[in-house]
């Protein structure tokens, strides 16, 4: 999605390099691989930042990588759902950036199989978050 909305290059880095070897075989030289130990590093003039591991989740170590190069101006996305306010999107919200949990990775992933267990399609909107919200 983000080469397709035009980025003009996606750093990643993997706790496995050759699995971000992989995707960058897959998607193009626009994916820049960088060692996991060097991440904190590749996010000098990034203006989103995603973590896609369950690091950060509950029961799982924390996402540690620092933030010194982040600018205010970007957006911080975590897919972790529980919790929703991962000490990443703390952090960065305490940085100055726009953040985003992943209630809605998880809403919009759930959306399918809803509807193949009960032939409607779920509409993903704010009240279905506050719904979900409501129910904790």
């Amino acid at each position: 999605a983000l080469i397709e909305a035009g980025a003009p290059e996606i750093r990643l880095a993997n706790r496995t390099r050759s699995r971000a070897e992989s995707l960058r075989s897959e998607f193009g030289s626009k994916i820049i691989v960088h060692d996991w130990v060097q991440a904190g590093a590749m996010l000098e003039g990034a203006l989103t930042v995603v973590n896609t591991t369950s690091l950060g989740m509950v029961g799982k170590p924390e996402f540690k990588i620092p933030l010194d190069a982040l600018s205010p101006r970007a957006l911080v996305c975590d897919i972790v759902y529980n919790p929703l306010r991962t000490a990443l999107l703390e952090a960065a919200e305490a940085a100055g950036c726009t953040v985003v949990d992943g209630l809605g990775m998880l809403l919009h992933q759930g959306a399918p199989g809803f509807e193949r267990w009960f032939g409607v399609r779920p509409v993903v909107d704010s009240e279905t978050r506050a719904a979900v919200l409501g129910a904790f």
